[in-house]
């Protein structure tokens, strides 16, 4: 029987069924993608209740395309691979790649001064090229940063006004210098296309980008029209309770962050992209040289399961969305969500590991068993880890409070070990496994740590049976550049 996968339209999950590790040493067939990939956001919806929609596809195939939860909760509508949710700050990708087709028509070199398309440039930015934009590297400060950001977002603002924000701010530092991601760069790169292209930003990307690719459910987000199959953004206030996300007029994120989009879409955007339809392989080899901070123009680039990888993730208002790209693969990866603060860097992780059939952990609210105390003794100690791809050295402490097996990596936040055997601990705070490995006597000689798709060994260098005097505290989340909200 022929197996094939297409978009279904919608999965409003129950019940999760929770595997504690997967891993393979070749990619699944498409019969068992499916199923990991069902199991795991069963997981993921039921812990961390996940509403959006999310596609795998490799080679331009759709592999796995769904969606979960609700586009409206009031009206009761489902996610599907057709809902179109604001993408934040992937807008950034598109907004470079205008650019580029501007470059190509000579209109314009990435090259040229910043004054030479916004005449109202300060002089500060006199050294500041559309490079140093494109990279993050002008210096210029993030207006979004700004302690009165918040207060200005229901304000409709022009294209020069939101300019004027922050172009009399002093320079964070001289161009090129070094990286710090500003939003306000991917503004003034709006204003240089407006002017080379002699049209409004949302024109010029309709017809070079979207019309061009037939990305017909793309486009900038405009609260007035009425948009078929448009979400709502949601968050939950102080963690808890769920409510509408804050207004924001859209002329606020502009060129930095105001698209919207489908997953459907952004799989004809990924295709265009290998087979180079809107630019030359010259002007993409550039869009995804790595600058500095890994950051190129509008994409992140780095590796991932021991390959390279392009991503860039995004937030505004009651959206969070992340898109990756495995060249080498040509692997697809988006994760679209209308629920503020999802997780949607580790699903989209642990999506393309499971494409790749790289190592993952399901999610879930681990469900102790009982063990002896006394046998914490046995792991205790300090242990230390060679990372791959020459990371150098991670070390680890191990103690035992009470009844209690406590994780602590060198200078980060202690952490309980839930066991869920008497030598298998789950990891709450970072969705992590580790398992330990004993000797002869009982006593641990090494533990299997299981974080982040990568799976390492850390021997035991250090017995230390002792209890620990300070409680586990929650880890707070780390920002990712690539995922920086608005």
């Amino acid at each position: 029987m022929r197996a094939t996968l297409i978009c279904s339209q919608t999965l409003l999950v129950a019940f999760a069924l929770f595997t504690p590790v997967i891993a393979r040493a070749d990619p699944p067939s498409t019969g068992d993608l499916a199923s990991q990939v069902e199991a795991y956001m069963t997981a993921r919806v039921r812990r961390d209740r996940f509403s959006g929609s999310v596609l795998i596809a490799r080679a331009g195939k759709v592999l796995f395309c769904r969606g979960y939860g609700l586009a409206n909760r009031e009206h009761e509508v489902p996610c599907t691979p057709q809902t179109k949710y604001r993408l934040g700050s992937i807008t950034k990708q598109f907004t470079a790649m205008a650019i580029l087709i501007l470059q190509e028509q000579g209109k314009l070199s990435i090259s040229d001064p910043v004054k030479k398309h916004v005449p109202q440039a300060p002089q500060s930015w006199d050294g500041i090229t559309i490079h140093h934009l494109l990279t993050h590297t002008s210096g210029i400060p993030n207006y979004t940063s700004f302690p009165d950001f918040l207060k200005t977002l229901p304000d409709r603002v022009t294209l020069t006004e939101l300019i004027g924000k922050f172009k009399d701010k002093p320079l964070e530092f001289p161009p090129g210098a070094k990286f710090k991601y500003s939003n306000s760069g991917y503004i003034v790169l709006g204003q240089i296309i407006e002017t080379a292209a002699a049209m409004p930003y949302a024109t010029f990307l309709k017809r070079a980008i979207f019309d061009p690719l037939q990305m017909r459910d793309t486009g900038y987000d405009n609260a007035i029209p009425i948009l078929v199959h448009r979400a709502a953004g949601y968050t939950r206030r102080l963690g808890l309770v769920l409510t509408n996300a804050d207004y924001i007029d859209m002329s606020i994120p502009h060129a930095a962050g105001a698209l919207y989009s489908t997953v459907e879409d952004l799989l004809k955007w990924d295709q265009a992209l290998d087979a180079g339809k809107l630019v030359s392989r010259k002007s993409l080899e550039a869009m995804f040289t790595p600058f500095q901070g890994h950051y190129g123009y509008g994409w992140l680039i780095e590796r991932k399961f021991h390959q390279p990888r392009q991503l860039h993730g995004g937030g505004i208002m009651g959206f969070v969305t992340m898109i990756q790209r495995y060249p080498a693969e040509k692997l697809l990866v988006v994760v679209l969500s209308n629920l503020e603060g999802s997780p949607v860097g580790p699903i989209g992780d642990d999506l393309a590991a499971i494409a790749l059939g790289e190592p993952y952990v399901v999610p879930r609210e681990p469900k102790a068993v009982a063990v002896a105390p006394k046998l914490y003794d046995a792991y205790t100690g300090r242990y230390e880890a060679d990372l791959p791809d020459g990371q150098g050295k991670r070390e680890y402490t191990i103690t035992r409070q009470r009844d209690r097996l406590l994780l602590e990596p060198k200078n980060q936040t202690k952490l309980e070990a839930v066991p869920e055997t008497d030598s298998r601990f789950y990891i709450k705070g970072w969705d992590a496994i580790v398992e330990f490995v004993r000797g002869p006597g009982g006593a641990a000689t090494e533990m299997i740590v299981l974080q982040n798709n990568v799976k390492v060994r850390a021997k035991r260098i250090e017995a230390k049976p002792q209890a620990a005097p300070a409680q586990p505290a929650t880890p707070k989340a780390v920002a990712d550049p690539a995922a920086t909200r608005r």
